[in-house]
């Protein structure tokens, strides 16, 4: 022990050592008189760091180190980046701490929800808060801070309505969704046009009025005008505004989100600006739109002058204040996995926005996930769907052009485009635009030998070759890059290629040749003019890779999918579900059968998810693919987590896991991959599998990061990386 005058307190042998008592150096000066420990989470990655750590606050930050800002920590011989979470009278540290190197902001940044989420969310995926936090928390933009401390703090208006939740303005709520009514307390335009259609989707709209929290999956069918998607999503948003609440959208990619901010300044509910001082407005929490404008938006969210926030996955950590209703839009888009661990989906974070803010909760897409199928069957939220009458009048005619539809044909039908296409093309381009998607972009993606058959590699890497461009070009590998100029076939010795798939480059330039005079537009990531928002309601053909069809205000007349054989082939978990929500999502844009809408699917596709699209059954679909799952005990049905790494360190990792009774251990087994002909036995991946029944999800997770923590703390060698219900197993 250690006496005030610094000097040492002898203890008697045998007689227990008194508590250290927290002690202050005069380097470190004043400390603040009230609650003068911070508890900081630090910024950095390790899971055995996943905690708090204890500082001291001088007196000189008592008024700006204030819970959620941001400050710099001293940790071990290196300042580091942190959030302040909480400060205490008493530290439980019996050590001496340290103080705090500085406040970087005294914006508290991170408030006590979004807190509570990101740590909910990190985990359920056995991850780090802090990389939990970088998604949830836009970089800092000092001049933007600036113009922020300069404005006014505005307090927040509250509807009447929300402020009466009697039988009385449930009556007035109910009426003014009933009928195109102007609140003139938040200036938006109820209506529930867009919500007649879907058995549940009025009532859905009054609870949201009357200030209540429901949860509902939404199956959303095709239209235009005040029949679109993003006009329902807007008029919830308006239902919710009403009663005083505010609304978080979370959509895949920046197109949606301009076609929802469209939608809601249709219902009333502008962009913010930083002149305006009131009103239900919105602002937009996109990547893409730069650091400035983000963090602009971002504060404007969290100071509660924008009351709806619209934006891609991180959006879903959103300080919205007074949530009522969380939207996440299209959740089996692969875009709204995240690519960096934890691994997260925001279609969770927005279900977990439900639990930890009380407010309701909106899953909508053209078709069902298997997750959100899940979801109603265990009585989460109620289903939103359209009966099987309006689905037939709002749906295009859809046709599945396989071999044995187009046997007639006789050698014809082997065509990549049949003529039962051409007939398609030519009939839909008399009334207006069509689309045509494929699969594949580029050129030709693929190529093999003329002679066997057998796919062209390269022969550094083995990765498969491809030809990028129509002038004669050089096979090169479609890994490493490298060109072929001299390839030998290694089964036959042939040195001739031909194509296996044919690109988007490739299908537009054949359907302009077979098209002269017909406008051809190429819409894609690696297209010339890139993907394309929206094209004229006039003939032309446009030719799209998947997710990068463009709108078209009146619809299009025809659609053509190609290459379906292609979606369904591939050895995955989730082939069948992807392959129907591409389709759906591309057959979405076109006109209804009674305006001549037609769809076809070209190639011998697997039958589940062709039968779901002739039929537009996308639930029913769902319904059976999640039966099967449970049956085999894949996920959603039950919680799997995917250890990936070199073969020591993921034996040494799922070795230490302390598992619930009932989990299972998979594997390893060898993962492919473009580099792993070039590595030793020790250094390939391998991955195990450990699942585990839903009632044990939490304690799996747990094992599985304790383990990981355990991992860190060691320095142990080699690479692992843990993923929760991945999308790929194999």
């Amino acid at each position: 022990m250690t006496d005030e005058a610094g000097g040492e307190q002898l203890t008697l042998a045998g007689m227990p050592a008194g508590r250290r008592r927290r002690q202050t150096s005069h380097a470190e000066g004043a400390v603040a008189a009230d609650r003068p420990v911070a508890q900081v989470y630090i910024d950095l990655p390790p899971l055995h760091l996943d905690h708090t750590f204890e500082y001291l606050v001088p007196a000189s930050m008592d008024t700006a180190a204030q819970r959620g800002t941001r400050v710099k920590a001293r940790f071990g011989a290196q300042d580091v980046d942190g959030v302040l979470v909480a400060r205490t009278e008493e530290a439980a540290y019996a050590g001496r701490l340290v103080p705090l190197r500085r406040v970087v902001s005294p914006v508290p940044v991170l408030t006590p929800v979004v807190l509570r989420l990101a740590r909910l969310i990190a985990d359920r995926y056995a991850g780090s808060l802090v990389d939990v936090l970088r998604l949830a928390i836009p970089p800092r933009h000092a001049r933007v801070e600036a113009e922020h401390a300069a404005r006014p703090t505005v307090s927040s208006s509250v509807s009447p309505e929300a402020a009466l939740p009697t039988d009385t303005a449930t009556e007035v709520v109910a009426d003014a969704v009933a009928r195109d009514f102007p609140t003139a307390t938040t200036g938006v335009t109820l209506s529930s046009a867009a919500w007649t259609d879907y058995r549940g989707g009025t009532a859905f709209l009054q609870h949201l009025v009357a200030g209540r929290s429901p949860h509902a999956v939404w199956t959303a069918l095709p239209g235009a005008g005040t029949d679109r998607w993003a006009y329902a999503i807007a008029q919830a948003v308006a239902a919710t505004a009403v009663s005083g609440r505010g609304a978080l959208v979370v959509l895949p990619s920046a197109r949606d989100v301009d076609e929802i901010a469209g939608a809601l300044v249709d219902v009333g509910i502008g962009p913010w600006e930083p002149s305006e001082s009131s009103g239900t407005r919105y602002v937009r929490l996109v990547a893409d739109d730069g650091p400035a404008p983000r963090y602009r938006a971002f504060l404007a969210a969290l100071r509660g002058d924008a009351r709806v926030v619209i934006g891609t996955r991180s959006a879903a950590f959103a300080p919205v204040r007074d949530l009522g209703l969380a939207v996440c839009w299209d959740d089996r888009d692969e875009l709204h996995q995240e690519p960096r661990a934890p691994y997260l989906h925001a279609r969770e974070v927005v279900v977990g926005r439900g639990d930890v803010d009380g407010c309701a909760v909106l899953l909508g897409s053209v078709t069902r996930s298997t997750a959100a199928q899940q979801l109603v069957e265990q009585g989460w939220g109620h289903a939103v769907e359209a009966d099987r009458g309006t689905v037939r009048r709002r749906t295009p005619r859809v046709r599945a052009l396989t071999s044995i539809e187009l046997a007639r044909e006789g050698p014809a039908a082997a065509a990549r485009l049949p003529g039962e296409v051409w007939r398609v093309l030519r009939s839909g381009l008399e009334r207006g635009p069509v689309l045509v998607q494929v699969p594949r972009a580029g050129y030709v993606p693929v190529v093999a030998c003329s002679r066997c058959r057998s796919v062209a590699r390269c022969v550094t890497c083995h990765g498969p070759l491809g030809v990028r461009h129509h002038q004669g070009g050089t096979p090169e590998c479609t890994w490493c890059g490298r060109l072929a100029s001299s390839w030998r076939c290694g089964v036959c010795g042939a040195g001739t290629l031909r194509a296996v798939t044919v690109g988007s480059e490739r299908t537009a330039e054949e359907l302009g040749r077979a098209f002269p005079g017909v406008p051809v537009r190429l819409s894609g990531a690696g297209a010339p003019s890139g993907v394309l928002a929206e094209v004229p309601d006039r003939p032309a053909l446009v030719v799209a890779t998947i997710g990068a069809e463009p709108r078209c205000p009146g619809g299009y007349s025809a659609a053509a999918l190609l290459d379906a054989a292609t979606s369904t082939s591939r050895p995955s978990l989730q082939v069948g579900e992807q392959a129907l929500h591409r389709w759906l999502a591309a057959a979405s844009l076109v006109r209804p059968a009674h305006a001549g809408g037609v769809v076809v699917l070209v190639g011998d596709a697997a039958p589940g998810p062709t039968q779901a699209l002739v039929r537009w059954d996308p639930a029913g679909f769902a319904a059976r693919e999640l039966a099967e799952r449970r049956e085999l005990r894949l996920p959603p049905a039950v919680r799997v987590a995917a250890i990936t790494g070199t073969r020591d360190a993921v034996e040494a990792v799922v070795a230490r896991l302390d598992l619930p009774g009932g989990a299972e251990v998979l594997g390893p087994v060898a993962v492919d991959g473009p580099t792993t002909l070039e590595l030793s036995p020790l250094e390939q991946e391998v991955r195990t599998v450990v699942r585990a029944q839903l009632v044990d999800a939490d304690a799996l997770s747990r094992a599985v990061k304790a383990s990981m923590a355990t991992r860190s703390a060691r320095r142990e060698s080699g690479t692992v990386r843990v993923q929760i219900d991945p999308t790929e197993l194999m």
